[in-house]
């Protein structure tokens, strides 16, 4: 039977040249001359420092327009509140990896709604979904890319 996986990942190469891309942005800025203001990509996270609050809410606009430039979906990014003291702003860009499970519950359930004729399963934090025509797989295809998730889906594992 033919069947694919649906899953929501970030490319992790991509996102480091899209930080890479914005801390060299910063440095070359006028308006952030010396400030100290950088990108510091972690595990789970991204995390921009900057003198003041301000300054901060640019880097974000920089990481988005970096973002969308190396075709990284904004949907794959939650942005923190801005924290602040005297000396400086942080702000931490959290990653969302993998498809939780009220999530994975709205793609089976709007899977289900189209009438297709195929099964979704919920396998950890992906979804599978099987039929007996590739042609049923595909359609399905169409309806989660025009659907309203809250995720970036990719889908993987395409197999007749």
């Amino acid at each position: 039977m033919p069947s694919f996986d649906i899953v929501s990942e970030v490319d992790q190469h991509e996102l480091t040249n899209a930080v890479d891309q914005s801390n060299r942005e910063v440095a070359n800025r006028f308006d952030f001359k010396d400030s100290g203001a950088k990108f510091t990509l972690q595990k789970e996270s991204i995390l921009l420092t900057a003198p003041n609050d301000f300054q901060v809410q640019q880097m974000v606009d920089i990481l988005e327009g970096k973002m969308a430039k190396r075709s990284l979906d904004i949907k794959a990014i939650e942005i923190g509140e801005i924290l602040s003291n005297l000396a400086e702003a942080r702000c931490e860009v959290k990653l969302k990896q993998g498809i939780d499970k009220e999530s994975a519950k709205k793609i089976t359930k709007i899977i289900k709604e189209s009438k297709a004729k195929v099964q979704a399963s919920i396998q950890g934090e992906q979804v599978r979904v099987t039929g007996k025509n590739r042609d049923d797989l595909q359609d399905t295809i169409q309806i989660l890319k025009q659907a309203d998730v809250s995720l970036p889906l990719q889908f993987i594992n395409f197999r007749d």
